[in-house]
Parts: C-alpha cells; sequence; structure tokens
C-alpha cells in the first residue's frame, strides 16, 4: 500500500524557525543600531568641521568671529539627531561659565566653541557631566572633532 506523506511543516518545525528568527533579530538590531549611532557620530564631525571652516573664512574676512551661526549661514542647520548645533563666540563670552570646559574645568578651546547636544539632545559645559558625553564637540581651536566622552 502506497501511502502519501505531508509536504508540509509540523507545528514544532514552525516555532523553531520562528525562534531562530527571532534569536537572530534580537542578536542583529543592537548592532545595527550601533551602526546608525555611529553614522551619526561621523556626519556631526563633518558638519562641525564644515562650520568651523565657514567660521574662519568669516574670521579671515572680519578679523572677527561671528556671533551667530546665522552670519555665515548655518543658523537653522541641524545635528543628525534634529537640534541645533551650538556655537558660542569665547572672545565676547562674559566669564567662563557658559564655555565648554575638560575635566579640570578649563576651557577646551580660545577661540569658539561649536558642538551637537548629541543623542540626548542635553548638554551642560563640563565635559564630564553625564549628559555631556555623547556631545559631539570641537576641541584643541579645531585640532580634535568627536565625542566629548573620547576627549
Amino acid at each position: 500500500m502506497l501511502k502519501f506523506f505531508s509536504l508540509g511543516f509540523t507545528l514544532v518545525e514552525l516555532l523553531v524557525a520562528v525562534a531562530i528568527i527571532g534569536i537572530l533579530g534580537s542578536i542583529s538590531y543592537p548592532l545595527y543600531s550601533d551602526y546608525i549611532d555611529n553614522i551619526k557620530i561621523k556626519t556631526a564631525c563633518m558638519d562641525i568641521q564644515n562650520i568651523s571652516t565657514a567660521i574662519a573664512k568669516y574670521y579671515t574676512d572680519y578679523q572677527k568671529y561671528p556671533d551667530s551661526l546665522n552670519e555665515v549661514g548655518f543658523g537653522s542647520y541641524l545635528d543628525p539627531w534634529k537640534n541645533p548645533y551650538q556655537y558660542l563666540n569665547i572672545q565676547t563670552a562674559k566669564g567662563n561659565g557658559p564655555m565648554r570646559k575638560n575635566r579640570f574645568l578649563v576651557p577646551i578651546n580660545s577661540d569658539f566653541d561649536l558642538y551637537s547636544m548629541g543623542k540626548d539632545g542635553q548638554s551642560v559645559p563640563p565635559l564630564t557631566a553625564k549628559v555631556s558625553r555623547d556631545d559631539v564637540i570641537r576641541a584643541s581651536d579645531g585640532a580634535f572633532i568627536g565625542l566629548a566622552s573620547n576627549l
């Protein structure tokens, strides 16, 4: 007697396949999320470099730094997290209060501060503060552009 076998999947086989797909998804999502975060950080670094170049050109033309990013055409420019870039002309700042500072509370720039508030959209002047660790900053008068946690 000839028996016909079912060519479909059993419930156990389907559950195993779904479990494997779930495991692969749970492994790959954090990797993908980290990849996207790294791309956003690199984009912010490139933006800060471009804005710094425009500010340096402005300084060459007028022998002073602009009072705002509007003067160099970047006033409404947003970082990859949809927040405006932050700028401070140190020459016109009153005191050291608003300047970005390293772990010794020394200002990290002598010309101007330019940074993105990072993924959390929050920041305070000392880079050692938790909310400032994810900021993408310009430091050492442009010699360093990257995450505040790497400075």
